[in-house]
C-alpha cells in the first residue's frame, strides 16, 4: 500500500473553503518588520491557498490608514494603535470597524537622540531627562503616528525618566523612511521609529540609541496583519487563507534571515544595505556611543506562533494607552471592543489547520522593565495608575 502525505493547505483552496476573494491589495510601510507578508507575496507561500497577494507600498501611516478604512486595501502591515484608534473613532478620518487577523512582529523598535544633542553632553536618558527639567533647549520628539505604538513608546520612556511627554517637549508626525533626513535638517532632536531607520541614522553617525522598545516591554506587541470587519466577515476564507500564509512565511522569516535581509533591502522594498537590516533582524546593536550588544529580545516573526495570536490583552493595551494620555476621553468596554477587533478564533483555526500550537486563553502577562504588571484584567485602573498621564475623567 503506498501512503500518500496530503499537504493541509490543499483543504482551502476548492469547493466551500476556497477563498471567495483570490486577489489582495495588501499595504505595508518601509520597515523591517514588514517582512513576513513581503515574503508571503513573494516566495510562493499564497499561492497553495489560492490566493495572490499584490503588495502597495504606502508613504505614510495616515495614508495606509486612509485606503485601508476606504476598503482601497484589503488587508494592511499595521501599527496596533492605528486599528483601535479607527475602531474607536480617534484617527481623524473614517469610523470602521476593525479586526486584527494576528500579529506580525514583536519588539524591534528603537528610541533615538541626535549625535549633535550628545556631542553636548546630552546622551544617556538621565542627561535628556535633566535637560528638560533644568529649563533646557525645548527639544523635538519625532513618532510616526499619533496613536501608533511610537507614539506611544516614546511617551512611555519620557515618562518612565520623569518627564512629562505632553506638556514638556515637542511631539511631532514624521513617516519613518524620512526620520533620518528630518534629523540631518535638524527638524528633529529624537525619535523613535522601527528598523532599518534606526540602525541608519547611528550608521550614519547622525543619532545614538539610547533604548529600545524591547528595554520598556520584552516582547512586547507591535505590528499586525489588519483589515476592516466587513472584510473579514464578508471573506472569511479569504481571511483564513491570509493568516495561513503570513503564518508560513513568519516561521520562514525566522529560520532564513538572511535571505530575508537581502529580499527587503531591494529597491521595491526598504530599498537599504542587506547588512544593515541583517543586524537588527539577529539582534546585532551598536548605540553609537562605543556600546554594542546582542538583544535578549530581538525583533521575532514567529517564535513557534507565540509571536502571532492577538491577545486580548495586547489589544486593551494600547486602549489604556489612549486612555492615560487623553486621547480616549471616554472609559471604553475594554473587554467588548478588544473581542471585537481581536481574531481569536479565525487566527486559531488557521493555525490548527497548519499544525502551529496556540494559546487557549486569551490574555497574557507581561513585566515592564520599570516593574509595571499587565495582564488585562483591570485596564481602567491600570490607565489611572501612573504617576505621568492625563485621563480624562469619566
Amino acid at each position: 500500500m503506498t501512503l500518500t502525505t496530503i499537504d493541509p493547505r490543499t483543504a482551502w483552496v476548492t469547493g466551500s473553503d476556497g477563498p471567495e476573494k483570490s486577489s489582495i491589495e495588501l499595504g505595508y510601510m518601509a520597515l523591517t518588520d514588514c517582512a513576513s507578508v513581503v515574503v508571503a507575496a513573494t516566495q510562493g507561500f499564497a499561492q497553495p491557498y489560492g490566493l495572490t497577494i499584490n503588495l502597495r507600498r504606502q508613504h505614510s501611516w495616515a495614508g495606509l490608514q486612509d485606503k485601508l478604512a476606504s476598503g482601497e486595501l484589503d488587508a494592511a502591515h499595521a501599527l496596533y494603535g492605528l486599528v483601535y484608534a479607527v475602531q474607536l473613532g480617534l484617527s481623524g478620518g473614517a469610523w470602521r470597524d476593525m479586526a486584527v487577523l494576528m500579529g506580525l512582529n514583536r519588539n524591534g523598535q528603537s528610541l533615538n537622540l541626535s549625535t549633535a544633542l550628545a556631542s553636548e553632553g546630552v546622551d544617556s536618558p538621565r542627561r535628556v531627562a535633566e535637560h528638560i527639567r533644568q529649563g533646557g533647549r525645548r527639544l523635538t520628539f519625532a513618532q510616526t503616528f499619533p496613536t501608533g505604538t511610537h507614539a506611544m513608546w516614546l511617551n512611555y520612556w519620557l515618562a518612565s525618566q520623569g518627564i512629562d511627554p505632553l506638556n514638556q517637549i515637542n511631539s511631532v508626525v514624521v513617516p519613518p523612511p524620512q526620520m533620518v533626513e528630518h534629523l540631518k535638517a535638524g527638524r528633529i532632536d529624537g525619535f523613535c521609529v522601527g528598523e532599518p531607520w534606526a540602525a541608519h541614522a547611528v550608521e550614519q553617525h547622525l543619532a545614538v540609541t539610547l533604548s529600545t522598545s524591547q528595554a520598556i516591554w520584552p516582547d512586547h506587541p507591535e505590528k499586525v496583519l489588519a483589515c476592516t470587519r466587513d472584510f473579514a466577515n464578508t471573506y472569511p476564507n479569504t481571511a483564513r487563507a491570509l493568516i495561513m500564509a503570513v503564518l508560513e512565511a513568519s516561521r520562514f522569516v525566522e529560520q532564513n534571515l538572511e535571505a530575508t535581509a537581502h529580499l527587503l533591502g531591494a529597491r521595491d522594498y526598504l530599498d537599504a544595505p542587506p547588512e544593515r537590516i541583517l543586524h537588527r533582524l539577529q539582534g546585532r546593536y551598536e548605540d553609537g556611543l562605543g556600546h554594542a550588544w546582542l538583544d535578549a529580545h530581538p525583533v521575532r516573526f514567529f517564535d513557534e506562533g507565540r509571536v502571532n495570536l492577538p491577545y486580548l490583552s495586547d489589544g486593551l493595551w494600547f486602549m489604556t494607552q489612549f486612555r492615560r494620555w487623553g486621547l480616549l476621553r471616554q472609559v471604553p468596554d475594554y473587554d467588548a471592543v478588544a473581542r471585537q477587533v481581536q481574531r481569536l478564533d479565525a487566527y486559531r483555526e488557521a493555525a490548527a489547520a497548519l499544525g502551529i500550537p496556540a494559546d487557549s486563553v486569551d490574555t497574557r502577562a507581561s513585566v515592564f522593565a520599570d516593574g509595571g504588571h499587565w495582564d488585562g484584567s483591570d485596564p481602567e485602573g491600570y490607565a489611572r495608575a501612573f504617576t505621568i498621564g492625563h485621563v480624562a475623567e469619566a
